[in-house]
């Protein structure tokens, strides 16, 4: 009976945090602080945090699910003018948001081992938030480096591109590593331990 009652509040969690994920994939001010032509994105907090608390399996399987809403909402209802051209390419919209779950939690399962559960889920929330930052950033540059409409977008000419995104990356890039950093190491550590309790064996 007791597995069972862990069980049931185990996948409650998980379908939560999903919902969660869902809304803040679709809602953008839940997820996306608009800034100019991108934007603060807060999601990788809530990705990295479900690395945390339930391994990066679970994680890459969420990071999946947003990035394929920002996939299918690309073509039917753009966050952005730049969207319809970037997101509607599933190796942008989908690759790099499965990986931000790879990455924050394989990054904690090892920094725990070393440090403190605070420091490693902040740690692997300022990862997670890298990851998506600069592989979202880096494709964009390998797929629409001489694409007319994009380098004019960011206001540059055919080529310098990489100057735009670069400094993307150094201001809202950074915002979003240190937000990433402060909100997983304060969250994340308690939901870690709540799912950690609920799948221990009884007398163990």
């Amino acid at each position: 009976m007791m597995k069972r009652h862990q069980r049931i509040l185990r996948l409650t969690l998980r379908a939560l945090l999903m919902v969660i994920v869902l809304l803040q994939t679709m809602i953008p001010w839940l997820g996306n602080l608009p800034l100019g032509l991108m934007s603060i994105t807060i999601l990788p907090v809530t990705i990295a945090i479900i690395a945390v608390a339930f391994g990066p399996a679970e994680g890459a399987i969420m990071g999946g699910v947003w990035g394929i809403v920002t996939l299918l909402r690309a073509f039917v209802y753009p966050t952005s003018a730049l969207a319809p051209i970037i997101f509607t390419n599933p190796v942008i919209a989908i690759v790099p948001r499965v990986l931000v779950g790879v990455v924050a939690g394989y990054a904690f399962r090892e920094l725990v081992k070393l440090l403190s559960p605070s420091v490693s889920a902040a740690i692997a929330g300022l990862l997670a938030s890298l990851t998506n930052t600069v592989l979202v950033l880096g494709l964009i540059y390998l797929f629409f480096n001489h694409n007319h409409r994009v380098t004019a977008a960011y206001g540059q000419t055919n080529g310098h591109l990489a100057s735009a995104l670069l400094a993307i990356v150094t201001t809202n890039g950074l915002v979003e590593a240190a937000v990433a950093l402060i909100l997983t190491g304060l969250i994340a550590p308690a939901v870690w331990k709540v799912v950690k309790k609920l799948t221990q064996q009884p007398g163990k």
